[in-house]
């Protein structure tokens, strides 16, 4: 089981970046849904992501529905957008067959309308005050989804605990 985290024509670099990064110190895999607002090579995508774009596992997809054909029949499938009716802590995600994807839309105008009307069932929220903000900023959402997901999958293949040779803590 692999958690997938998929961009539908990101606009911002560094969040795309600051995702990047996030991805790389989860073993998420990164999906960019064409177009994108901006040059891979953009040095606000590369400062955001520091030096862990190595680590990065990128995949680009030409359109939403070139990445759709990607998915498997055991893969599940999140909307992730503040017009869901359930809650992001609602689903399963420490199931075993087949992998996780949260698909986030542009931040501007989030996922397409048609989209998400076809698939009211799959689509997650993050509960929010609505009348003092229109969203939380899209690299801060990937996080808080994400670390759900790997909570109830008991974080696999990441270190809970760290200590340093001088641990202050000790």
């Amino acid at each position: 089981m692999t958690n997938h985290i998929v961009l539908f024509e990101p606009l911002m670099p560094a969040n795309t970046g600051n995702i990047a990064r996030t991805t790389a110190g989860t073993n998420a895999v990164l999906h960019l849904i064409e177009p994108l607002g901006f040059d891979l090579d953009d040095k606000h995508v590369k400062r955001a992501g520091l030096d862990y774009w190595e680590h990065v596992q990128l995949v680009k997809h030409d359109s939403l529905p070139d990445f759709l054909d990607t998915l498997g029949e055991q893969d599940h499938l999140y909307l992730v957008s503040k017009f869901a009716n359930m809650d992001y802590t609602q689903p399963n995600y420490g199931e075993t067959e087949g992998d996780h994807y949260f698909l986030f839309g542009k931040e501007t105008t989030g996922l397409p309308e048609v989209f998400m009307r076809q698939n009211p069932e799959k689509a997650i929220r993050i509960p929010q005050n609505d009348t003092h903000i229109r969203s939380l900023n899209l690299s801060n959402t990937v996080a808080i989804v994400l670390y759900e997901a790997l909570r109830q999958q008991a974080f696999p293949k990441l270190d809970t605990i760290h200590t340093y040779e001088q641990d202050k803590l000790k």
